[in-house]
């Protein structure tokens, strides 16, 4: 028996039964734990892709994978401060994608959007305060610039988690005019503490003259006192001690004399 005639039908259907296989396997996807599918149906959104192992209509449906973890950029913006001092300030930008769809739908290539937003943002913040504030006060001048980052990256579903300034660098004649500057308020702190410990000490020492002439006895005391510093050193000093009641009676014999002339 001539059986010729059934092959021509079974190779076709053998064919159509491996194409089948093929495109079923073709269809399947494997998200991963950390990233989410975005699916188009005839260039239409269509469904969000979960992780795991996930199957989509081939040549139907067309499935992109988008990362959720936390990325990191690092960049640095030259910037004119409020009162007109330029500064090239470098920053960390952390942030993370939320919504899957808005970052695929709604911007093209979202990191580079949040690139030039984060320049851009990092400048404006600059502008706003002055040199002082971006030195000493960079907490500040990092939560505007993460504000003004997630006011624009809200809509396009990515979060700002954090901002952080890692160098700030000025010019060479600022930085020598902010060290002259520093120079003079420590001079004017050290003689205003040089003065107020000469205060201190006259008003010791007006205290020490009231005890002392409250007491005759007490300033010859002193007076040993001072004879007995003096002499504890090898020195060639002679101190002689002349009673108060000497220096009048000279006196008195100098006015008797200068009557009898």
């Amino acid at each position: 028996m001539d059986l010729s005639f059934l092959v021509g039908p079974s190779l076709a259907v053998l064919c159509a039964i491996f194409a089948a296989v093929i495109l079923l396997r073709k269809g399947f996807q494997i998200v991963r734990q950390y990233e989410r599918g975005v699916v188009f149906r005839f260039g239409k959104y269509r469904r969000l892709l979960e992780p795991g192992l996930r199957w989509i209509i081939p040549g139907i449906d067309v499935a992109t994978t988008v990362d959720m973890r936390m990325r990191t950029i690092q960049k640095q913006q030259t910037s004119i401060t409020s009162d007109n001092v330029p500064v090239e300030v470098s920053a960390v930008i952390w942030f993370e994608v939320e919504s899957a769809m808005d970052a695929t739908i709604k911007v093209q290539g979202f990191e580079g959007a949040i690139t030039n937003l984060a320049l851009t943002s990092l400048r404006g913040a600059i502008g706003k305060v002055p040199l002082d504030t971006v030195l000493t006060d960079q907490e500040a001048v990092s939560k505007g610039v993460k504000e003004s980052m997630q006011e624009g990256a809200q809509n396009w579903g990515i979060k700002v988690d954090r901002v952080e300034l890692q160098d700030i660098q000025i010019p060479e004649t600022m930085k020598r005019v902010m060290a002259q500057e520093a120079e003079a308020i420590r001079e004017k702190r050290a003689r205003i503490i040089k003065a107020e410990a000469e205060l201190e000490a006259a008003k010791k020492i007006k205290e020490a003259a009231d005890v002392i002439s409250a007491n005759p006895t007490g300033l010859e005391l002193r007076r040993f006192q001072m004879i007995t510093e003096v002499g504890a050193e090898q020195n060639t000093t002679t101190i002689v001690m002349i009673p108060s009641q000497f220096m009048d009676m000279a006196k008195g014999i100098s006015d008797l004399a200068a009557r009898a002339k």
